[in-house]
């Protein structure tokens, strides 16, 4: 990539127009201030000086009879002179003074992709994806500011801020985030909640006055996390409604808000939160935020589509065929009996599985949750042969071989903690409450940074290990360094990223899952390290159709860990038939996590089959376009992938409880191309009707399954329907058995193979 730098003359009306991917920001960094955002949204065209000063000067609000005698100019970091009554992104002391900084930019540079598409055209500069780096101070607060801020191909918007001190005495950070701007027509909220097993749990609400602040202090991302904070239009959804959301790409403790001001001005922000006295930056010390995303879309899978494209054109993003994966965690637990696992690595390649995963429990003194954490070192009690004799297993069976560590955790009954106590994050003189038997390991001292990555440098050295399920199974709470006394939640989240970083640099083939607590750490922080997520410990198929539907606002499905869970669920003990079970896991980066000695043959052959299908169609599922169909109806639910060019889709229509009527009505596809005709195939493996029905009542069974699907529906030879009817009329939905589903192929066909 050749990258084209042009120096900004901003002693005077400067205006940045960077257009891409159908979004529009047009920035307004005249006259030596902050930038402040004129416009964030949908594409404004191509536009000259002239209307993009009228636009700036439109953004200019009247005076009213009792505020301040200049308008507010809202800029990225919510400067308190510049009028900006809400909060501030930048908040801050130098023993009392310099807490209110008014910086003055003094140079500024756009870098593009290609030179030629830089236009410097008088006080308007225009270009497509590129960077606006700007460097600003205030030398009487003795503080540098940089502000980066970044419009990808993809229309995805991303800022950044790095705040240096200048002067010799100490600088006290107690914030320091980015805002970026709403339009009045953004007045509904709607982000997430949850909890362990049942993450991203959307809610609503209206934007009123005041601050809608979510906090964060677990020092992880969190179960309960905002995940992307959107405000749009009232109503909207999957399909239309402006909206613009907001994602804090961080791993630690966070702040995101969305705040109504009484003067009309509106705005989303976000912040690392900063635990007291965490940050004193001395003389040429800096501290950066976190990358701060912020995405535009007219309904939400629009939005979706563009950080899945986003995401998917990273130089880093797992390019070959997501390996379908075995865990043995719910097989297993800690009773790690080579014979039995082993047999599991024989079911699993008879399946045709390309990856199996040992769980927790083969190091250390680690039989249970209680001891062994941190002690990373093959347990010669449980494995007195060593890890290569089930590694060598597995991999001659063709499969890869993957491992589990908690790098980032400690149980105190566990050698290090014996040896080095003060490596425990604790406030000073006593330990705080435990999670799950274990505490944090302080990674911000070097030693135990050290001891952590020579342990598992040593483990990969010794063994054909070709990835990691890296888990977080507790909160960072009372999170303290026991050697200065100060709170430690940004060095030890630096830290674990370092450490992701350093084993990706020296096993350069690794890949890592980011596992904690199941989804409580899912960002696009920890993203730029890891090659998959695991989205929920709950793999109830009823509980992960909501987790995966609202995990993909995010992410795209290959990033998704999705498994076939056991028939009866071990954390609901609800109870699923394997059709139901594997045709929810098919939609992500399929994997199994069952006890698959349990297994019979019938269940062997149903779940080869849907396997099978899944290799078909991964290319598909891991390139294609997400697509969620608005629910008319609330006990179904139909979603979907369609490939770029949409000459091909697979959807599935999912029964998720009894509906209200019978038949229940019409549904509409989307993402299709108006223009084309489909073929529709109904592709599902097995048969929902329970198998000792089907041998009971074959003929009875085939019968039933044509009077509950409606005419059109594809049962003996496929159905041949137009684009722009499937979308704009409708067709039937078919009746199904609760927690239930048909999955539908569809593939473009010439007009004259219409019936």
């Amino acid at each position: 990539m050749t990258h084209h730098a042009e120096q900004l003359n901003i002693d005077a009306q400067r205006l940045v127009h960077l257009n891409s991917g159908n979004v529009s920001v047009l920035i307004d960094l005249g006259w030596q201030q902050l930038p402040s955002i004129v416009h964030w949204g949908a594409s404004l065209g191509e536009l000259n000086s002239h209307q993009a000063r009228s636009l700036a000067d439109a953004n200019i609000n009247h005076l009213t009879s009792n505020n301040q005698d200049l308008a507010v100019r809202a800029d990225i970091l919510g400067s308190q002179h510049a009028g900006w009554a809400g909060r501030p992104g930048l908040s801050g002391t130098r023993a009392g003074r310099d807490w209110s900084p008014q910086f003055t930019v003094s140079s500024a540079k756009l870098e593009t992709a290609d030179a030629q598409k830089a236009r410097l055209d008088g006080e308007l500069t225009t270009a497509a994806a590129a960077t606006l780096s700007v460097n600003a101070s205030d030398t009487e607060s003795g503080l540098e500011l940089d502000v980066d801020i970044e419009l990808t191909e993809q229309g995805v918007l991303r800022a950044r801020g790095t705040l240096r001190n200048t002067e010799a005495s100490a600088y006290q950070v107690h914030e320091l985030g980015l805002l970026l701007p709403l339009p009045t027509n953004a007045s509904e909220i709607l982000d997430f909640a949850g909890h362990w097993g049942k993450e991203r749990v959307p809610q609503r609400r209206e934007l009123t006055i005041g601050t809608h602040l979510r906090e964060n202090r677990k020092g992880r991302t969190g179960a309960d996390s905002s995940y992307v904070l959107n405000v749009g239009e009232p109503g909207f959804n999957f399909a239309s409604g402006e909206l613009w959301g907001l994602h804090l790409g961080y791993s630690g403790n966070q702040r995101v808000w969305a705040e109504k001001l009484y003067d009309g001005n509106r705005a989303l922000g976000a912040s690392e939160l900063l635990m007291p006295g965490e940050i004193e930056l001395n003389q040429d010390e800096s501290l950066s935020t976190p990358w701060i995303y912020g995405v535009y879309g007219d309904g939400l899978d629009d939005q979706a589509h563009r950080l899945h494209s986003w995401l998917r054109a990273r130089p880093a993003h797992p390019r070959r065929a997501r390996p379908v994966t075995l865990n043995v965690w719910e097989a297993v637990y800690f009773d790690h009996d080579e014979t039995k696992l082993k047999l599991l690595a024989d079911r699993a390649a008879e399946l045709g599985v390309e990856r199996y995963v040992l769980d927790d429990g083969w190091f250390g003194s680690r039989r249970d949750d209680t001891s062994g954490l941190g002690d990373w070192t093959v347990s010669p009690e449980v494995w007195p042969r060593g890890l290569n004799t089930l590694i060598e297993h597995v991999t001659s069976l063709g499969m890869e071989f993957g491992l589990w560590f908690e790098p980032e955790m400690v149980n105190v009954d566990s050698e290090v903690a014996r040896s080095h106590p003060e490596w425990i994050m604790a406030p000073s003189g006593r330990l705080p409450h435990e999670s799950r038997n274990q505490q944090v390991l302080n990674l911000a001292i070097e030693e135990a940074y050290a001891h952590v990555r020579d342990q598992m440098v040593a483990v990969l050295e010794a063994h054909d290990i070709a990835y990691i399920k890296w888990d977080h199974n507790r909160d960072l709470l009372e999170a303290g360094n026991q050697l200065t006394g100060k709170a430690s939640v940004h060095a030890q989240t630096q830290a674990a990223y370092r450490l992701m970083a350093e084993l990706k640099e020296r096993f350069p083939e690794l890949e890592i899952e980011s596992c904690s607590s199941g989804g409580a750490r899912v960002d696009l922080g920890v993203l730029e390290y890891t090659d998959r997520v695991w989205a929920s410990d709950d793999i109830d198929p009823f509980e992960r159709q909501q987790i995966h539907r609202w995990t993909q606002q995010l992410i795209p499905a290959e990033l998704m860990g999705s498994h076939v869970a056991s028939g009866a669920s071990h954390t609901t003990h609800r109870n699923h038939s394997l059709h139901y079970r594997a045709g929810t896991a098919f939609w992500g980066h399929m994997g199994i996590e069952w006890d698959l000695t349990e297994a019979d043959l019938e269940d062997m052959q149903e779940l080869r089959a849907w396997i099978e299908f899944h290799k078909l169609h991964r290319e598909l599922l891991h390139t294609g376009r997400l697509v969620r169909v608005d629910q008319f109806d609330s006990s179904l639910d139909i979603h979907g992938v369609v490939s770029q060019d949409r000459t091909e889709a697979l959807f599935a229509v999912v029964s998720l409880a009894l509906a209200d009527t019978d038949p229940i009505g019409k549904f509409r596809f989307a993402g299709l191309d108006n223009s084309l005709n489909y073929e529709i195939v109904d592709v599902t493996p097995g048969f929902p009707a329970s198998a000792e029905y089907q041998k009971r009542h074959p003929q009875s069974a085939h019968r039933e399954l044509n009077m509950r699907l409606p005419g059109w529906w594809p049962v003996e030879e496929p159905a041949t329907l137009n684009g722009a009817g499937l979308q704009k009329a409708g067709v039937f939905s078919p009746w199904l058995n609760p927690e239930s589903l048909r999955i539908l192929h569809l593939r473009a066909v010439s007009n004259e193979g219409s019936k």
